[in-house]
């Protein structure tokens, strides 16, 4: 894992990504995600009457997707069955898989895409507590739509409350419909899988997720045309989002990190003064040092011996270099 980002790519930022590290960081923020949407159920005809309201808007918009997509997969099980399939499963196995096929082989853009998907999976919890929208399937018949889910549950895992396994309907918020999260998520595998991507078979993935994943969602009437519409606003929220993010964990980080340092410095330079104190106690602390030519160091009291001068020649020049300080015996002797 490279410990340092290349310019622009908003990476590690200097720390070293460990799986050790990051598998908790993920599940802590999971289960806050999932246990905030359980908190955050609101109340039941409040969210009747978003859910019916997002199809007044709809219809002024002259949106009406979901009718057409139900009633197909209702009466064509080929079609409903293994889209319940895609609804309940691929949204919790294919975003961890690409979570993890960039922690390893994309490590650089790594930790903006976590921050990416954290951060817009935070914005849609605040969407959930804020507007609580029953999903179509919930809405009495006379809105026409009917619950794939339950009509094909003895197929599946799935009991007729949501995507969850039967049973644990209970532990589920069934109006977190606004925004759609399986959109948003499929867009972020779709995003990641068309930038990092490398073959056509990968790029078309990319590409068919999202879209496949927005026609199931409304086909099996777990959310509105308009919910996938937030969930991709919620992402684009989130992406503008990442840089400030990261530029803050960074902060956080270095002042965590700063006293550790100091504490750690502290600890190795008292130890070292304990391991001077036990092994040489006649030792001083500091030595002095004397210099006694440029750049020459001796320890103290030594003396370097200075090159004897040869005797003068008979009628030889005298030196142009002057004298050292102290030679003046010799001058006296000539």
């Amino acid at each position: 894992m490279p410990q340092m980002d290349a310019p622009g790519t908003g990476g590690t930022s200097g720390f070293k990504l460990r799986w050790w590290t990051e598998l908790p960081l993920l599940v802590l923020v999971y289960a806050a995600y999932s246990a905030g949407r359980l908190l955050a159920r609101g109340d039941v005809a409040s969210a009747v009457d978003h859910g019916i309201g997002i199809l007044r808007v709809e219809k002024f918009l002259r949106l009406n997707a979901e009718n057409p997509l139900n009633r197909i997969f209702t009466a064509h099980s080929w079609i409903g069955i293994p889209a319940d399939f895609w609804y309940a499963s691929l949204h919790y196995l294919v975003t961890p898989v690409v979570l993890v096929w960039i922690f390893r082989s994309r490590a650089v853009h790594y930790r903006a895409a976590r921050a990416w998907l954290m951060v817009s999976t935070l914005i849609g919890l605040v969407g959930f507590t804020l507007l609580p929208t029953c999903p179509p399937r919930l809405l009495s018949v006379g809105h026409g739509f009917v619950d794939t889910m339950a009509q094909y549950s003895d197929y599946g895992w799935w009991g007729g409350q949501a995507s969850a396994p039967r049973g644990l309907g209970g532990m589920t918020n069934q109006y977190a419909a606004m925004p759609s999260l399986h959109v948003g998520w499929s867009l972020w595998c779709g995003v990641m899988l068309w930038r990092h991507g490398r073959s056509p078979l990968v790029r078309a993935a990319a590409v068919a997720y999202p879209l496949i994943t927005t026609i199931v969602v409304m086909g099996t009437a777990n959310h509105y045309f308009l919910d996938a519409v937030a969930g991709a606003v919620v992402m684009g929220l989130g992406l503008l989002l990442v840089q400030p993010v990261l530029a803050l964990a960074d902060r956080v980080k270095a002042r965590v990190r700063l006293p550790l340092a100091v504490a750690g410095t502290s600890s190795v330079v008292t130890g070292s003064g304990s391991a001077a104190k036990v092994g040489s106690p006649s030792v001083s602390a500091a030595p002095e040092s004397s210099i006694v030519s440029g750049g020459c160091q001796t320890s103290t009291g030594e003396r370097i011996p200075r090159p004897r001068r040869r005797p003068a020649e008979p009628g030889a020049e005298p030196s142009a270099r002057p004298a050292e300080a102290g030679d003046s015996t010799a001058r006296a002797a000539r």
